[in-house]
């Protein structure tokens, strides 16, 4: 598909995955794009940059009311599928968080269905993994979801469904689509409500307010950091391609542990505070383990796709941005 001169809708326009999606389609040349959000989760001044961009439009709308998205996909090329609750949010309200991540997924792609989109690119996780094994993961691996948190479990299995939309809707009703599986994903314009970014943006807010940065356990905890920037670079890659119907990482390959993100805060910071050990007993987890080895060949091979910012440039970035922020 065409992305120059293209007309597309963001659900969850509003959100940190959703703006970068934004910033992409229109640095492509998009001739529309179109910002669906209810603005529960996000909220206006996430694309307040992109304000006097008379491309750009932001449409209050639920994906929980159908009618709200056959006006908005009406004669849309594609629909990026990023709306939705995380693990933290799901867990905390379990049913509009299931109602959301499920039904509302359906109501996408029966609406692009209805209105003749060509393409959707949906935002799944590498939760759908569950608990990470050793050896390395791919996307053939199956989900490991014995011992997970309730709340995460719930979260994986609503992407699992999301997932099969995808090669249901591509294979059976001609819809193209495309799940892809984010790791954890960091960034500029970052929330509070992503289980594992989480431990970032807190510990900087300790480090800024002179208290000790916390490390969970020995600090070992390892996670695969994606930059926001990397992960819009893939939807609107995959959105561009002819791929359909498949699953893909989307992920570094590289295992940082959380210790190790707490030194490059300090060290972006200039701070001389020394980590404090706490138990994070009771704390809502999801994909975590001392090892997490995933694979990204697939992508590489079906979009061309590699990640393209370091941690520590990332991380750097992504500070710039918050330090920039009103407090």
């Amino acid at each position: 598909m065409q992305i120059s001169g293209g007309r597309f809708v963001v659900t969850g326009g509003a959100s940190l995955i959703g703006s970068h999606v934004a910033d992409r389609l229109l640095a492509e040349g998009a001739r529309e794009v179109i910002l669906l959000d209810n603005f529960a989760l996000g909220t206006p001044e996430t694309v307040a940059h992109l304000n006097g961009d008379d491309r750009v439009k932001l449409v209050r709308g639920d994906i929980l009311r159908i009618n709200d998205l056959y006006d908005a996909f009406k004669g849309a090329d594609g629909v990026f599928a990023i709306a939705g609750f995380l693990t933290l949010p799901l867990t905390q309200n379990p049913p509009l968080g299931l109602a959301v991540n499920v039904e509302g997924q359906v109501n996408v792609f029966e609406a692009c269905r209805y209105a003749g989109v060509k393409k959707v690119i949906f935002s799944s996780s590498i939760a759908a993994y569950g608990e990470p094994e050793a050896g390395l993961i791919d996307e053939s691996a199956p989900a490991n979801l014995a011992s997970f948190q309730p709340g995460a479990k719930l979260y994986s299995c609503t992407k699992l469904i999301g997932e099969a939309l995808c090669q249901l809707y591509s294979a059976r009703y001609g819809v193209d689509a495309v799940a892809l599986r984010y790791s954890t994903v960091y960034g500029e314009r970052q929330h509070y409500r992503g289980v594992n970014a989480l431990y970032i943006i807190q510990n900087y807010d300790r480090i800024m307010r002179g208290e000790r940065p916390q490390l969970t356990g020995d600090g070992s905890e390892v996670h695969d950091y994606v930059h926001v920037a990397d992960v819009a670079r893939a939807n609107v890659m995959a959105m561009a391609s002819e791929v359909t119907g498949e699953i893909l990482n989307v992920v570094t390959g590289d295992q940082t542990t959380i210790k190790r993100i707490v030194e490059i805060l300090l060290d972006i910071t200039g701070s001389s505070l020394e980590p404090e050990y706490a138990s994070g007993g009771g704390a809502v987890k999801s994909t975590s383990g001392t090892e997490l080895d995933l694979s990204r060949a697939k992508i590489k091979a079906m979009l061309g796709w590699e990640p393209e910012v370091g941690i520590e440039a990332g991380l750097r970035r992504l500070i710039d941005w918050r330090a920039a922020q009103p407090d």
